[in-house]
């Protein structure tokens, strides 16, 4: 029996060392007991605020025997398994801030807003203090870090898959425990002027179509067809009872290729406009590759906009200016005659009359310039070979309408004709704008020619409304 005991014994002592020894090194594997106290502190306040980051946090306890330097850390779990200094001190108080408690808990492991459990206590090499815990909601105080595009990289976009997914921008930042906005910017490398280029609602990152990034890219300035440096960054946006906390990210410098879009339609629409607020009736400009112009009426201090399409969405053109919806800024210059107004639209600033209105899609930029005629005419009159094109002899149009005047008359084949605002050709005039032919658009005097119709010998309406600045030719 003694052999067997001494055996058993020779078992259990290194059982005993090896497991005093890993405690020894590593407390964490265990909660060890307290050999000094660490005195209560509260914080006074259970949830923190940028404003309150000066505000003192003082620890105090008892002092160890031959201590000369003290470590207070803090941990989201009792072990302390994960944990962040606070700081060290050769005494036995430390004196530290809100802000910088804030900041170990964060390090820690605790999430911004969320309301949480944290434990303090004090290293003194293998001593520990008491632990002791309060409840707290700590705020944010790093930035997001841009993870993609990375530094250098290179995106050629792709005119023929535009909805396909051009590149994704990541980055890394807290979990709250509160929505965040982030709002993504992109800027010509060097610039402080930046255009938005999405949005999430916690979700840390964005995907950019070829069509996206392309209208960011063109709405910041760049050219197409080259590869142009650009800088993008994040700002997550966090609001609480204590405010609003903005922290923007790192710039991260990438390389992106635009290209010409297809040339898009515009739709004149607005009370400052012949056609009112009426997306159903908005007036479509005409086309001609990049360049999309109209000679129409605009009344001073008119607001206007374009559409897309005869309808109110999905697509919208207003000024890129400040202030203006982002889904709604296209214009990256426009002529002093214009301003932009409210949210959505843009304002006339010139005298009431006729204008001509020119876009240049491949530069963004509109222009509103008078027109040679700018007033509108009291009497319209048809004049061509339909009658011999003897002005003096110009028939006389019945007005319909503030601007539109209409005549029915039987049109042969190969039939040519203008409008006058008298009977003869030393005052107003209009014509199929720029050259010959039958667009349906008019121009005045100096940049019209004759309208061209084919009409078979049969009967039609013909309507010239000028203060819109279109024509048609109605079968009857």
């Amino acid at each position: 029996m003694k052999n067997i005991f001494k055996t058993i014994m020779v078992l259990v002592l290194p059982l005993l060392l090896i497991t005093a020894c890993r405690e020894d090194a590593d407390r964490n594997w265990t909660t060890p007991e307290a050999s000094f106290k660490l005195h209560d502190t509260t914080l006074g306040a259970t949830v923190l605020y940028p404003s309150m980051e000066n505000n003192p946090y003082i620890l105090t306890w008892d002092k160890v025997a031959g201590a000369s330097s003290y470590s207070v850390v803090v941990s989201s779990t009792e072990d302390f398994a994960t944990k962040a200094v606070l700081g060290a001190s050769p005494t036995n108080t430390l004196i530290s801030s809100i802000g910088e408690l804030n900041t170990a808990m964060l390090q820690a492991g605790i999430s911004p807003y969320a309301p949480s459990k944290v434990y303090v206590r004090v290293e003194n090499g293998s001593a520990v203090s008491n632990t002791i815990s309060f409840t707290v909601t700590p705020y944010p105080v790093d930035k997001p870090v841009i993870t993609k595009p990375t530094a250098g990289q290179s995106i050629v976009l792709d005119a023929a898959n535009p909805l396909v997914t051009a590149a994704t921008v990541m980055w890394t930042d807290y979990s709250y425990g509160t929505d965040v906005n982030y709002n993504v910017e992109i800027a010509p490398k060097g610039s402080s002027t930046f255009s938005a280029a999405g949005s999430t609602v916690n979700t840390k990152e964005l995907a950019w179509s070829n069509f996206t990034l392309n209208d960011v890219a063109l709405k910041a300035g760049l050219p197409v067809g080259v590869s142009s440096e650009v800088d993008v960054r994040v700002t997550a946006t966090t609001t609480s009872t204590g405010g609003t906390i903005t922290k923007v990210s790192d710039i991260v410098t990438f390389k992106v290729t635009p290209y010409q879009p297809a040339y898009v339609n515009f739709y004149l629409v607005g009370g400052g406009t012949a056609v009112g607020w009426n997306a159903g009736g908005a007036q479509l400009l005409k086309n001609t590759n990049e360049v999309s112009e109209i000679y129409t009426y605009l009344e001073q201090n008119g607001e206007f906009r374009f559409l897309g399409q005869q309808d109110w969405g999905p697509i919208n053109y207003s000024l890129n200016a400040d202030g203006i919806n982002d889904s709604f800024k296209y214009f990256n210059t426009w002529s002093s005659n214009l301003e932009p107004s409210g949210n959505e639209n843009m304002k006339f600033t010139g005298n009431s009359g006729m204008y001509k209105i020119t876009i240049n899609q491949n530069s963004r930029d509109i222009t509103v310039t008078p027109s040679s005629v700018p007033t509108l005419p009291t009497n319209v009159y048809l004049v061509g070979s339909i009658q011999g094109w003897n002005a003096g002899a110009a028939i006389e149009m019945t007005q319909v309408g503030d601007g539109v005047f209409e005549h029915t008359i039987v049109i042969p084949d190969g039939a040519e004709f203008k409008f006058l605002g008298q009977q003869d050709w030393s005052g107003m005039e209009w014509g199929n704008i720029h050259t010959g032919g039958n667009s349906g658009f008019l121009g005045p005097n100096g940049d019209n020619n004759n309208i061209q119709y084919n009409g078979g010998g049969n009967t039609y309406v013909i309507t010239a409304n000028i203060k819109l600045g279109i024509y048609k030719v109605t079968p009857q």
